[in-house]
């Protein structure tokens, strides 16, 4: 069977996404900081009759993330589908939000730490493999604000939009190799409790668009607008 491995694996957006390719006859892997989290993400998609299985690691943790890739890969028999949404719902020590006249180095390297080096570290783990069977997808995430900045996100918006960039210009690269790399931009706010008067959309509505850019690899990007 085929295997996703989600990289930031949440009760939100990567639940959504496991049971959008698990449905499709994927294997799961799910990937974050915490195994009691991740043992119960497992467990709720088992009573689906999903396979999942759980891979402890801290994103910010470059050589544990690989090592954590390394595992699902010996786990599985290997990874088809890499899909990389580190979204902190609970604090991450060093991670603030700064307006663009409030951005210094110190503020924005973390987010760049988070945002970007674990998503080329996560790659990097996966790639090879990918490259010599000639076929694989990396599916990358982000805010809407990587294409459409918000002031308040000034920081974590600039270090998404490298993300977003680096994505782009990847997939370029890989053309004709059989990999496929493409970035979702979430221009929505994802769940309940959102601005009253702002734009939202469930996990279960976004998570779709994954599986369409999985399929139709012509497409590089997608943005999800209510």
């Amino acid at each position: 069977m085929p295997t996703l491995a989600i990289v930031g694996a949440g009760p939100g957006m990567g639940l959504a996404i496991a049971r959008t390719f698990g449905s499709r006859g994927f294997d799961i892997a799910l990937i974050s900081r915490t195994r009691e989290k991740l043992e119960t993400l497992v467990a709720e998609l088992g009573q689906e009759g999903i396979r999942a299985a759980a891979f402890p690691a801290d994103i910010l943790d470059r050589a544990a993330l690989t090592d954590a890739l390394a595992a699902v890969g010996a786990h599985f028999g290997g990874i088809d589908v890499l899909e990389y949404s580190p979204a902190p719902h609970s604090p991450v020590p060093g991670l603030t939000l700064a307006t663009p006249s409030e951005v210094t180095v110190d503020n924005l390297q973390p987010v760049i730490e988070y945002t970007l080096y674990g998503a080329v570290a996560a790659t990097r783990a996966v790639l090879p493999a990918m490259r010599a069977a000639g076929a694989g997808t990396l599916l990358f995430t982000t805010g809407g604000g990587s294409v459409n900045p918000v002031l308040m996100f000034g920081n974590a918006n600039a270090a998404q939009a490298a993300l977003r960039n680096w994505v782009i210009n990847l997939n370029h690269e890989l053309a004709g190799s059989g990999v496929h790399a493409a970035h979702v931009a979430i221009n929505v706010w994802i769940g309940e409790n959102g601005p009253e008067d702002g734009p939202k959309a469930t996990a279960e509505q976004i998570a779709p668009l994954y599986w369409d850019l999985h399929e139709n690899r012509d497409r590089s990007e997608a943005v999800f607008n209510a």
